[in-house]
């Protein structure tokens, strides 16, 4: 599944993405605090700075050309100062604003968060929840229609601020040959009628739609979506449903088969944004042909990547590839995967390293994670069973290799663990083709046979400090020393038994 998932984040790319519906700008006014207010028990923030970045819809298109997607963004912006914010966070994000609608009768949506240090204190949103007038309606349908033959796939954001009048919506269901239609509605019913592909609904949202109580915290969210699977897709309409729950991670539902769970992986800095990168990278891998649980992994993944940042965070390549990795280390049949043999596209420095690692101990740890600090990715080799024993002879090893690969595994500082089965691992050197290849310094530049192919590869080589006294060897003989005596303890009765 893993090796899957990685060959979407080039399969992604290029894909033309039209996203409709409401552009909103997220604005940030950072401060200090400087005491409480004298006039009411509020604190007082000193401000600092201020900043725009694209939010709703606008993020949902950042998120894309981010992936390496082809996005055009279809909204509506008020003629104020926000709305040239809006097209200025646009430009940040390398997007056009060609399809935005200007309408002058009202204003650009906004979320205002305030931050102290490591906290929002407050969000203050601003913008119309009325429907956009007819004029801007037509012009919205009229833009709408002439797009869908241009994109793959369409993404229709709809986030309460007016934009999805009868018009619009009318042109959606009257295509004849309508791209894939993504919806992330906070009212999915309004879209039933459509029939979208893929609805992706919060769990708020999931509930409201279902009629039923939210349940605290602490309760079985995701059971009680899949309880009501048949009834939640019957009412959005849609093949497909992905319900994200924030940590607790998403259900997959479709008609007539089992529902699929994915997992949140770490703590959130922040949610802010996390679901339209789901929304985001969801949309492609289903136009990229991937199934349903795989393209709901696919957007996990990349949702994970942003929840880890500050404020409205958008998901790279080389950060999913990255956490994609690590979901599945080990190559066991001594392949490196394409994305990692890809030198010029990987947008990762690479370290590599290798060794026989039979019985890891400390000496081992400590030049693992000190070999990790020289690239964004560490790729560990491991010498097979049969190289192990023509170099350590016929005792050894004493774990196999799958044992000594899933220790490795294990490491937090190792992202990807391959097997080669020679004496040396010039062989995956040369595939791999590392920025820097780390070994101990019971080596030299001269007598490390491999430091002249790394060299003319375009690598370099670092020999790091080893842990005195450590061997797995030593280690083995003071095993064996150890059961010799216990033996002679318990004597000539109890050595056959």
């Amino acid at each position: 599944m893993t090796g899957d998932l990685l060959g979407l984040v080039a399969a992604v790319r290029g894909t033309r993405a039209l996203v409709v519906g409401d552009a909103i700008v997220d604005r940030y006014l950072v401060g200090t605090p400087a005491g409480m207010c004298r006039e009411a028990p509020v604190p007082v923030l000193d401000l600092t700075g201020a900043h725009d970045q694209c939010g709703g819809a606008a993020n949902v298109a950042a998120n894309l050309r981010s992936l390496g997607a082809e996005p055009r963004l279809l909204a509506v912006a008020g003629a104020d100062p926000a709305g040239r914010r809006l097209r200025a966070a646009l430009a940040t994000a390398g997007l056009g604003s060609g399809l935005l609608v200007t309408d002058e009768s009202r204003p650009t949506a906004v979320k205002h968060r305030v931050l102290a240090p490591r906290q929002m204190l407050l969000r203050m949103d601003e913008g119309g929840r009325e429907p956009v007038g007819r004029r801007t309606a037509a012009t919205l349908a009229a833009r709408l229609a002439e797009q869908l033959s241009w994109c793959d796939v369409v993404i229709a954001c709809d986030y309460g601020y007016g934009a999805f009048t009868e018009e619009v919506t009318e042109v959606l269901a009257a295509s004849r040959r309508r791209p894939l239609l993504v919806v992330d509605s906070r009212t999915p019913a309004v879209f039933r009628a459509i029939r979208p592909d893929a609805v992706k609904p919060n769990y708020a949202e999931a509930v409201a739609l279902l009629g039923q109580p939210p349940l605290a915290p602490e309760g079985d969210r995701a059971g009680q979506i899949q309880d009501h699977a048949g009834l939640l897709l019957e009412r959005s309409g849609a093949d497909l449903a992905a319900v994200t729950l924030d940590r607790d991670g998403a259900v997959v539902l479709q008609a007539g088969r089992p529902s699929l769970r994915t997992y949140a992986d770490g703590e959130a800095k922040t949610t802010v944004g996390a679901g339209d990168t789901f929304t985001s990278a969801l949309a492609l891998a289903l136009a990229a042909g991937a199934d349903p649980g795989a393209a709901a992994e696919f957007a996990s993944a990349a949702a994970d990547t942003v929840v880890r940042k500050p404020g409205t965070a958008n998901c790279d390549p080389a950060e999913l590839r990255r956490r994609l990795a690590g979901a599945g280390k080990i190559q066991p049949g001594g392949e490196l995967p394409a994305w990692l043999t890809d030198v010029p596209g990987r947008g990762s420095r690479v370290a590599f390293t290798n060794g026989c690692f039979d019985l890891l101990h400390g000496g081992h740890v400590s030049l693992l994670s000190r070999a990790k600090a020289f690239g964004e990715l560490l790729v560990v080799g491991v010498n097979s069973d049969e190289s192990v024993r023509r170099l350590k002879g016929p005792a050894r090893p004493v774990l196999p290799l799958a044992e000594r690969m899933r220790v490795l595994a294990a490491l937090g500082c190792v992202d990807v663990v391959v097997p080669f089965a020679a004496d040396s691992p010039a062989e995956l050197i040369e595939r791999l083709r590392p920025d820097v290849y780390v070994k101990g310094d019971d080596y030299t530049r001269q007598t490390l046979p491999e430091a002249p192919l790394v060299e003319r590869l375009g690598g370099v080589v670092e020999l790091l400090s080893t842990v005195g006294g450590l061997s797995t060897s030593k280690i083995i003989r003071e095993i064996r020393a150890l059961s010799a005596v216990d033996e002679q303890r318990a004597g000539p009765d109890r050595k056959g038994a």
